[in-house]
């Protein structure tokens, strides 16, 4: 693992969407690193107060309510910093679909303004945090994501002469125990006898915890020479095979028979696919991999991307033609799904 303590020291870094899943993540770790000032910005005022109050007496931490559109709150917010953690984004799929506007508004045009404030502030390394949603993308979501990761890999190759900022992406699956995660989902369900509800028995997801998602665009921001979309290698699971694990831990502690509680299929939700990817077999022609990444390289659509070459001595990486679907992939068993759960 890289030396995250060192690659951070003295810097001043700023987090769009502090006070969701990752970003919070991404905000403890920074909290006890010897780090320069670290700005929180999130829309979430009564979120922000909460974490506020919570880190009450740690002077290094700046806690700001602005949204990433609004370009005036960004140059404010972003003035003197050094690393941008940009994980500010509307990220479920059914809302976004009802508010198709408000998803390009955020997803889109917020990547937009993020990447213009950070050039003008001279920052020197932007990262965005993007999802499996974003490969072959079949909802509004997905696409809104897609069109960040295109934006910022497009504009680490429009930079001033007299800025270098350096904007690379991450993308991953599902985070367990992250807000609207099945998680809390089947644990309320067991909680109340059931049913525990799947969309579709055949359904898999690649899965990690909240701590690991944050360290590992974390590392994505120690790694990031520019332009390029590094995907965290993730275990997959059946849905249902969590349903079944969840039961049978949780189900007696909140009186309940395991046996007695239905595992029901309620049918998958539009736009949803049966099994995520986090590459795409054209990526697999300009993939590096290495023992937690896959690298995807930018396509070359501009002499500035075939132009810049790409070289990661603090890890060891190798060419790959590597498609990563979790149908491709073989499945957690129940004790491997267990030990996950343990660590959320």
């Amino acid at each position: 693992m890289l030396d995250l303590d060192t690659s951070f020291k003295g810097k001043n870094i700023v987090v769009t969407g502090g006070v969701g899943s990752v970003g919070r993540a991404i905000v403890e770790k920074l909290a006890t690193m010897d780090t320069g000032t670290v700005r929180v910005v999130d829309n979430n005022e009564s979120a922000l107060f909460e974490l506020e109050m919570e880190f009450a007496g740690n002077d290094k931490l700046e806690f700001y309510q602005a949204d990433i559109a609004d370009e005036r709150e960004m140059l404010r917010t972003f003035s003197d910093m050094d690393l941008c953690f940009h994980c500010a984004a509307l990220k479920h799929v059914p809302s976004c679909e009802r508010s198709p506007f408000s998803a390009v508004t955020v997803n889109i045009h917020g990547c937009e303004v993020v990447g213009r404030v950070a050039i003008q502030q001279g920052l020197e390394k932007v990262v965005f945090t993007s999802s499996d949603k974003a490969v072959n993308p079949t909802n509004v979501m997905g696409t809104t994501k897609l069109m960040g990761e295109r934006l910022f890999t497009a504009m680490n190759f429009l930079r001033a002469r007299q800025s270098k900022t350096i904007f690379s992406c991450t993308r991953f699956g599902n985070v367990l125990g992250s807000r609207g995660s099945v998680v809390p989902l089947f644990e309320n369900q067991i909680a109340k006898g059931g049913p525990v509800t799947v969309t579709d028995d055949r359904m898999t997801r690649f899965v990690m915890t909240m701590s690991e998602a944050a360290d590992l665009v974390m590392e994505s921001m120690v790694l990031a020479k520019g332009g390029e979309v590094f995907i965290t290698k993730m275990p997959v699971l059946k849905i249902r095979d969590m349903a079944r694990v969840m039961i049978n831990r949780l189900a007696a502690g909140h009186g309940h028979d395991p046996a007695k509680i239905e595992i029901k299929e309620v049918g998958a939700r539009p736009g949803e696919k049966l099994w995520e990817e986090l590459s795409t077999d054209e990526e697999a022609n300009r993939l590096l991999e290495g023992e937690n990444f896959l690298i995807v390289m930018p396509a070359g659509n501009t002499a500035a991307q075939r132009e810049q070459t790409y070289s990661y001595p603090e890890i060891d990486v190798t060419s790959s033609d590597m498609i990563y679907h979790s149908d491709r992939l073989a499945v957690m068993s129940d004790d491997e799904i267990g030990d996950l759960l343990d660590k959320i």
